[in-house]
């Protein structure tokens, strides 16, 4: 499986590689390397982060409504339309379909889209006993088999769930998993770190909901903006630790 991941293509990195620089960029790098040598677990979003792709904006074009969800997600990510209401108005869009969700992913399989250098650091930090979760806005049907492929355990995908009537037509989402709502990132975090009595969490992700579980008591102690996929520029300024590699996190380990 691993052998025939796509990597991602030179000219969607020009954008990010253009603006990367040799100092590091961040508000407390040195606590944010700190914070991830010492982490009981870290949690990655799953779009423009593990995958190189938005999962939800992929299932949309292949509707045939990927130009007006596109730019849903965009106001989401960028921190300028609450997550609860983008998914409901994108979903509303969208109305995919089991039978179209099924035939999109054996066509376009999510697993098949991984960010380059993820596997090798999910795989350095489970080896250095970190657990490693997956905290994401978009869709558990899609994520599972990123996660099957990454290694993690589907108990510890934290996403939406797409709900469907009996013969497959769409049914709303299940406004039960915290991710479905503003601010629902950072509870996950929250819960974990209650439930589990962890010290230290970490949360990356390129968005600024990903940006919100560090900024809530309980939240996650520090916030690495990932970067490799898509700039948004309130993340890069924010986070503690901006990175366009994975490598260079492996390396601070």
């Amino acid at each position: 499986m691993l052998a025939r991941l796509r990597t991602l293509p030179t000219h969607r990195l020009g954008s990010s590689l253009a603006r990367m620089s040799t100092a590091a960029l961040g508000t407390r790098v040195d606590h944010a390397k700190h914070a991830l040598k010492t982490a009981d677990a870290v949690c990655f979003d799953v779009d423009s982060t593990v995958i190189n792709v938005e999962g939800i904006d992929e299932l949309a074009a292949y509707l045939g409504c990927g130009e007006a969800v596109a730019e849903m997600t965009a106001k989401a990510m960028g921190g300028s339309t609450p997550f609860h209401e983008a998914l409901a108005m994108r979903l509303g869009v969208m109305q995919p379909s089991l039978q179209k969700l099924n035939e999109m992913m054996a066509k376009h399989p999510m697993e098949e889209v991984l960010t380059p250098g993820v596997v090798d650091l999910i795989t350095a930090l489970q080896q250095k006993q970190k657990r490693v979760y997956l905290v994401s806005g978009g869709f558990r049907q899609m994520i599972n088999p990123v996660a099957d492929v990454v290694g993690i355990p589907h108990t510890d995908i934290y996403a939406n769930n797409i709900l469907f009537e009996a013969d497959g037509a769409y049914a709303g989402f299940d406004e039960k998993e915290p991710t479905s709502r503003a601010g629902g990132k950072a509870k996950v975090v929250a819960d974990l770190k209650a439930e589990h009595g962890y010290k230290t969490v970490i949360m990356v992700g390129d968005g600024a909901t990903d940006m919100e579980a560090r900024d809530i008591p309980g939240g996650a102690d520090a916030f690495i903006g990932f970067g490799g996929i898509q700039v948004r520029e309130k993340v890069r300024d924010g986070a503690d630790w901006f990175v366009f590699d994975f490598k260079d996190m492996i390396a601070a380990l």
